[in-house]
């Protein structure tokens, strides 16, 4: 297959993710139907409306691109794709449920298995964040960049506080601004646009969780790895990757320091 156009992409992420937004503003504080599909895993009317919408409107666009999405049974047919939709009709559904402001619609164009294009839509504050592989990252038309910060120290560190004061790090992490989100892709945008400097999860993450969001960090100037720096490959057998951390260039290695050593389950 020919390499798509990343930027023809990007525009139809970025308008099918916004029409997507109003469907699922039309449920926000409406108290949708809700369900758990396992142990912490909610979801909504919402999520599979959403879903639904951009599957449909995305693959009629692109009919021969593969999908992978959170809401979407995985059947493995995405495998035979070298290029694939990757999508979280809802990430943060938690939030969603609690009427907060903090859940995004992910939306990513994969092409032999790295993200090219992506769209990550905060529809409560009316937050777009667009990338396009070699054309930077923007919120809202404007463009935007990873900090610059180069010490842990002080940082504003985005992550359960749980996580930082284990008793079982080597060496305890230096007092930081730590604040979360729901949404994991939400927390990388911030990542992205310099309100934060840091991320660390030591959790499995979903492709459908960071594929565009990962797009939105680098192309700000950002590395995005797990926490023994592997870059993620997506559409594997799995859709999943190991942990997650995110940071401007200059503090991205200095995290790792730190969580390179984790041997995690």
């Amino acid at each position: 297959m020919q390499a798509p156009d990343a930027l023809a992409d990007l525009l139809l992420l970025e308008q099918k993710v916004r029409e997507a937004g109003a469907v699922a503003m039309a449920y926000f504080g409406q108290s949708p139907k809700t369900w758990d599909k396992g142990p912490g895993m909610p979801v909504t009317e919402a999520d599979l409306a959403v879903d639904a919408l951009l599957h449909q409107q995305l693959i009629a666009a692109r009919p021969g691109y593969g999908w992978l999405s959170e809401e979407t049974h995985d059947d493995g047919s995405r495998r035979a794709h070298s290029t694939l939709f990757v999508v979280d009709p809802i990430d943060g559904t938690s939030a969603f449920i609690k009427r907060k402001p903090e859940f995004t619609i992910c939306a990513a164009s994969v092409h032999l298995r790295r993200p090219i294009a992506a769209a990550v839509f905060n529809p409560v504050t009316q937050e777009m964040f667009t990338a396009a592989q070699g054309h930077g990252t923007r919120r809202n038309g404007e463009a935007i960049s990873v900090s610059r910060r180069n010490q842990i120290a002080g940082c504003r560190m985005l992550g359960s506080p749980a996580i930082f004061s284990h008793p079982a790090w080597s060496e305890p992490w230096p007092a930081m601004e730590i604040s979360n989100r729901a949404s994991i892709a939400y927390r990388m945008a911030l990542i992205a646009q310099g309100l934060f400097d840091g991320l660390v999860a030591l959790s499995p993450k979903k492709d459908w969780d960071i594929a565009a969001a990962e797009l939105l960090v680098a192309e700000a100037g950002g590395v995005v790895s797990t926490h023994d720096g592997q870059t993620f490959l997506y559409n594997g057998e799995a859709p999943e990757q190991a942990s997650l951390v995110c940071a401007g260039a200059a503090l991205h290695p200095l995290l790792l320091q730190r969580t390179k050593s984790v041997r995690l389950p």
